[in-house]
């Protein structure tokens, strides 16, 4: 029984995190233009998330989270990277059940980063930051689990819409890179014009 969710679930959180994203962008720029850290972004992009959520009937019950790293049972979360090897996991922001829903736990990882000038540390870690997204949109870990309905595996995964979130300023844009099942979809640019900066 290995199900995930379809289309239109993935599409119903892309359209909440555009919501999420309009309203963030629209009370905060003034955190974009004196580039303050990434967990003080994160901070306010989790109320205008939460907002949308709270008010939701389908996902009222979910909880918006950051730098979340438990999984049920106090465990520390973990995924299984590209290399299959254990690696505990902190996102940036989720949206989940906190493991009250089994059928579908979790909604929503994003990961963002700050892109102020370009060197090989940075980039390794976007690299580490796109492969989690990878790793936490996947729909199992082949024999390691696959989904029952009635366990929650062991390594943290099923996100339905996974979000790579750059805030680049070397190039003055804003780049969404949007994942499901452990692939790339697509990816949209707001060039920091766009929304007055």
């Amino acid at each position: 029984m290995n199900t995930f969710p379809d289309a239109t679930q993935y599409v119903q959180m892309v359209d909440i995190f555009e919501k999420a994203n309009r309203n963030f962008l629209n009370d905060h720029l003034g955190l974009l233009e004196s580039q303050v850290s990434e967990r003080t972004m994160c901070g306010q992009f989790q109320i205008a998330l939460n907002d949308l959520i709270r008010k939701d009937v389908q996902y009222g019950k979910y909880y918006v989270d950051v730098e979340y790293n438990r999984n049920v049972g106090r465990r520390i979360k973990r995924i299984r990277n590209g290399r299959y090897e254990q690696v505990n996991i902190t996102c940036d922001l989720i949206v989940h059940s906190r493991g009250g829903n089994l059928k579908q736990d979790n909604l929503i990882a994003l990961e963002m980063k700050k892109v102020i000038r370009e060197n090989s540390k940075q980039q390794q870690e976007i690299n580490k930051d796109k492969e989690r997204i990878i790793a936490l949109t996947r729909s199992s870990y082949n024999d390691d689990w696959q989904y029952d309905g009635q366990d929650l595996p062991d390594y943290v995964c099923r996100f339905i819409l996974g979000i790579y979130y750059e805030i680049d300023y070397i190039n003055r844009q804003i780049c969404n890179q949007y994942y499901r099942s452990g692939e790339l979809v697509h990816e949209i640019f707001i060039d920091f014009a766009e929304i007055g900066l």
